[in-house]
């Protein structure tokens, strides 16, 4: 059964770094685009950043500048580097990564089942 296991949530104060972490486990042969998305209080998922297979980030106007993705390919792993986070950052942070596994052989979207994420004031 291969799923995304996420980590690093937690309470910050306003400005405090904090680091989310997603890697698959299970039996993975490929693994694609991965990206975080977040639902905050009141609000529908949405997304914050994302990055290729090729290293390449792409970020929502909300977190850009603040935010930084980044993967590490030996590991299959994506992390969220939240630099100066504020209090509307605070929500479910939820990784979801493109990944082929030997069942299908297939590009198929998995996501974590979110991590929480408090930015006191």
């Amino acid at each position: 059964q291969v799923r995304l296991v996420e980590s690093g949530g937690g309470t910050v104060q306003t400005g405090k770094f904090l680091r989310l972490s997603c890697r698959p486990a299970g039996n993975v042969i490929g693994v694609n685009d991965m990206a975080w998305y977040r639902r905050t209080p009141g609000h529908e998922r949405e997304f914050v950043a994302k990055i290729t297979r090729e290293g390449e980030p792409s970020y929502s106007e909300a977190v850009r500048g603040r935010f930084v993705i980044a993967r590490d390919n030996s590991k299959s792993a994506v992390h969220l580097e939240m630099d100066n986070p504020r209090p509307d950052d605070t929500g479910v942070y939820y990784c979801q990564a493109a990944l082929i596994t030997p069942m299908t052989f297939k590009v198929e979207d998995y996501w974590g089942q979110g991590t929480q994420v408090t930015v006191l004031p």
